[in-house]
C-alpha cells in the first residue's frame, strides 16, 4: 500500500493550522447585543457638527417666530457661506448641519411647497438658494453636510390637517434631492401650539407620534438619503440626550429602549424616557446613541444682546469631553449675525476651541511604545493582537478567547511620559460591551491605581486633573459580558492652562443692585415671594391661572427710579421641568398706579434650554415699579416655577 499521499497531505494540514495559528483566519468573535448600521458607523466617526441657525428669526431678535413675518426682513449685507464653514472646519468640526426650515416656516431654498422662502425677500433679488450655498461651502471645506427641516409650521395654514403632510414630504423631497449626500436628516420635537398659520392665528395641537405618519415621511429619506442617519427625540437612529448644555452621562450606553416599545424590528413612536436620555439603556433593544447639542451662545439665533455671552474656548473643551468622550457626538448651534457671517467673538472662541484640541489630540504619546495582553484570541496573534489598539485604525482590534471575559494589557512607553488624557475605543461594529474598567501606572516598583470608568463605546476619555508620568500603564478590563473587542488606546497630554478652573463666558451684563427690592404682590402665599430676588439656586412656586393671566402678575418695588434696559429671568433649572413659563407681559411705572405700554414677547425653546433669559425692553426706561406677568407655560399645570427675577 502506497502511503506516500497521505504523509504529503498530512504534512500540508499541519502547514496550514501552522499558518492559522500566526495568521489565519480565527473565528470572529460573536456580535452582542444591537449593533449600529453602516450610516450610525460614519456618524459616530463624524463626532463633532455644529447646526447653523440663521433665518427670519435672526433679524426679528426671536428663537421661535410666530410665522407672521415678511419675507422682506431677510436680507443679509454681507453673506459669506465660506467665513462659516471656514471656521467650523478650523475649529475640528466633521460636518455642518444647517436649519433649512424652523419652526416659523420660512424656508431657506427656492422651495415649491410654499411661498414662504428667500424667493420671497430681497436677497439676491428672490433668485438665490442659501442651502445650496452651504452646501457648496460645506463641501469645499472638506465637511459633510446635512439638513433640519422642522415638522412644525407656525406660517402654513394647512398645519394640523392631512393636507400639510404632503407639504411637508415635498420639501424633504426636494431636500433629499438638490443637495447632495446628507450625513442627516433632523427632526425637532417641537411640534404644534399656536401660530400665524396663514392668518388663522390659532392654535393647532397634534399627537406628533401619529400626525407625521413617521413611517412614511421617515421613509423618503431612508431611500433618497442611505447614508443619511434620522435624528429625533426617539431615533430612530440618533436620539437626543435630554439636555441642551452639552452632556451626556458619565456611563454612556448607545443601546437605547423608547418608552412604549413593543415591536422588537423598530423603535416605538411616543415618550423619549427623557429622565434615562443622557445615559441610555443597557439592555436597550436598538442602536440609538446620543447627540448632545447646546448653542455656542445663550440662544440658538443670533442676539446682539448676547454678543458677551459666547461660550469660551475652555468651555467648549470641557463640553467635549462630556459628549463625545462619553461615546456621544457634539452638536454645535452657530448662530450667524444680521450680516450672515460669524460674529467676531463666536469666530475666535471657534478657533480658540480648535487650537486646544490640537494641541492636545495631535501626539499619541504611545506611538513608538511596546504592547502585551494577557490573551490573545486563539488561532491569529496578528488579526486579533494588541498592537491593533496603537494602529491608528479604528477597524483592527484587541479581542481575547470567548471565555475570557476580564483580560489585561500592558503598554511598555520607550522613555517616561507625561500625561492626563486617555481615550479607549471598542469596536462598536460587534457591539457596545465593556461594563467596567481600570487603569494603573507603575510608579515606586508596583501598579498604583489611577482611574476607573463604566463604558466606553465609540469612544471614552477620561480626564485627570493632574498630569501622571510614567513609563508603564496597565488597562484591566474588569466587567464585560463577552469577551472585549478594544480597538484603540492611547494618551495625551493637554495645555497645561486648561487644568485651571473653567474660564466662563463674560455676559458684560449690570445687574441692578437689588438690596431695598420688595415684592408688593405675587400669586400664591407672599411669605415665600422672597426667593423670586435672591440670586441663590431657591425656587418660587405659586398657582398659575392659566385663564385669567392678570392673577399671575409679580409687582415688584425698586424702592427708588432706576433706568432698565431690561428684565433677567432665570427659570427652574431643570430640562423639561414642569411649570416654566415660556410666554410673558411686562409693564413699568413710576408710581405704580399708572403702567406703561406693554411688553410681551416669546420665550422658545426656554423648557429644553432653561438658561438666563435677557428680556430687552425696546428702549431705556425710567421706572421704579416691575409688574411681571407670565401668561403661559411650555406644558400647561396650575403651578408655575421661578428661580428669579432682576433686571439690568
Amino acid at each position: 500500500m502506497n502511503f506516500k499521499p497521505i504523509r504529503i497531505l498530512g504534512s500540508f494540514i499541519i502547514l496550514i493550522i501552522s499558518a492559522t495559528v500566526l495568521y489565519g483566519q480565527a473565528t470572529t468573535p460573536a456580535p452582542y447585543g444591537p449593533l449600529p448600521t453602516k450610516a450610525q458607523l460614519k456618524w459616530h466617526q463624524t463626532e463633532m457638527y455644529a447646526m447653523v441657525c440663521f433665518g427670519l428669526n435672526t433679524y426679528t431678535d426671536k428663537e421661535w417666530g410666530y410665522g407672521d413675518v415678511d419675507p422682506s426682513l431677510f436680507n443679509p449685507t454681507a453673506f459669506d457661506a465660506e467665513q462659516i464653514t471656514g471656521t467650523l472646519k478650523e475649529a475640528g468640526f466633521k460636518a455642518v448641519l444647517l436649519v433649512a426650515k424652523h419652526h416659523d416656516g420660512f424656508c431657506l431654498w427656492p422651495t415649491k411647497s410654499t411661498n414662504y422662502s428667500v424667493a420671497a425677500s430681497p436677497w439676491m433679488g428672490g433668485k438665490g438658494d442659501m442651502v445650496k450655498s452651504f452646501e457648496t461651502a460645506t463641501r469645499k471645506s472638506g465637511l459633510r453636510f446635512g439638513v433640519y427641516n422642522s415638522p412644525w409650521d407656525r406660517n402654513n395654514a394647512t398645519y394640523g390637517t392631512p393636507a400639510y403632510l404632503s407639504v411637508y414630504r415635498q420639501q424633504l423631497k426636494e431636500l433629499s434631492t438638490n443637495y447632495g449626500p446628507l450625513f442627516i436628516s433632523w427632526y425637532d420635537g417641537a411640534n404644534g401650539g399656536d401660530g400665524y398659520y396663514g392668518g388663522a392665528k390659532d392654535t393647532r395641537e397634534i399627537d406628533r407620534a401619529t400626525y407625521y405618519d413617521w413611517d412614511k415621511t421617515w421613509q423618503i429619506t431612508r431611500t433618497l438619503q442611505p447614508e443619511a442617519v434620522i435624528f429625533s427625540d426617539i431615533g430612530p437612529d440618533v436620539r437626543w440626550v435630554g439636555n441642551e448644555r452639552g452632556f451626556a452621562a458619565e456611563t454612556s450606553w448607545a443601546t437605547f429602549t423608547p418608552k412604549g416599545e413593543k415591536d422588537i424590528n423598530k423603535p416605538a413612536l411616543g415618550d423619549s424616557r427623557y429622565a434615562e436620555a443622557p445615559g441610555g439603556n443597557r439592555d436597550g433593544k436598538f442602536w440609538i446613541p446620543a447627540e448632545c447639542d447646546v448653542p455656542l451662545r445663550q440662544g440658538w439665533y443670533y442676539h446682539a444682546s448676547q454678543d458677551n455671552t459666547v461660550k469660551s474656548p475652555y468651555e467648549l473643551f470641557d463640553i467635549y469631553f462630556k459628549s463625545v468622550g462619553r461615546g456621544a457626538a457634539l452638536d454645535l448651534g452657530i448662530a450667524p449675525d444680521k450680516r450672515g457671517i460669524l460674529h467676531e467673538n463666536d469666530v475666535a472662541a471657534l478657533k480658540g476651541f480648535g487650537k486646544l484640541l490640537k494641541q492636545t489630540f495631535s501626539q499619541n504619546l504611545l506611538e513608538k511604545a511596546q504592547i502585551k495582553a494577557s490573551n490573545i484570541r486563539s488561532g491569529n496573534l496578528v488579526k486579533y493582537g494588541p498592537k491593533n489598539m496603537l494602529d491608528d485604525n479604528i477597524n483592527t482590534y484587541w479581542a481575547s478567547d470567548d471565555k475570557i471575559t476580564t483580560p489585561e494589557f500592558t503598554v511598555k512607553l520607550a522613555k517616561k511620559e507625561r500625561f492626563n488624557i486617555i481615550r479607549l475605543r471598542e469596536y462598536i461594529a460587534l457591539g457596545q460591551r465593556i461594563e467596567a474598567f481600570a487603569v494603573d501606572i507603575w510608579k515606586n516598583n508596583t501598579w498604583q491605581e489611577i482611574t476607573q470608568g463604566t463604558s466606553i463605546g465609540a469612544q471614552r476619555l477620561i480626564r485627570l486633573p493632574y498630569f501622571i508620568t510614567t513609563d508603564q500603564i496597565r488597562v484591566r478590563v474588569l466587567k464585560s459580558p463577552v469577551c472585549p473587542l478594544i480597538s484603540e488606546f492611547s494618551v495625551f497630554a493637554e495645555p497645561e492652562a486648561t487644568l485651571s478652573p473653567i474660564v466662563k463666558t463674560n455676559t458684560d451684563i449690570l445687574s441692578l443692585n437689588k438690596q431695598d427690592w420688595k415684592i408688593l404682590s405675587v400669586p400664591g402665599t407672599k411669605d415665600k415671594a422672597p426667593a423670586l430676588l435672591d440670586n441663590k439656586s431657591t425656587i418660587w412656586e405659586g398657582p398659575f391661572n392659566s385663564k385669567k393671566t392678570s392673577d399671575n402678575a409679580i409687582v415688584i418695588d425698586m424702592g427708588k427710579l432706576q433706568e432698565i434696559s431690561g428684565i433677567i429671568f432665570t427659570p427652574s433649572p431643570e430640562p423639561l421641568a414642569k411649570g416654566i413659563m415660556d410666554k410673558y407681559q411686562i409693564f413699568l411705572s413710576t408710581d405704580g398706579v399708572k403702567w406703561g405700554k406693554e411688553t410681551s414677547g416669546e420665550l422658545g425653546n426656554i423648557r429644553a434650554n432653561p438658561l438666563k433669559q435677557l428680556i430687552a425692553l425696546p428702549e431705556k426706561t425710567t421706572a421704579r415699579y416691575i409688574k411681571f406677568v407670565p401668561i403661559h407655560l411650555a406644558e400647561q399645570h396650575n403651578f408655575i416655577r421661578i428661580m428669579e427675577i432682576g433686571a439690568y
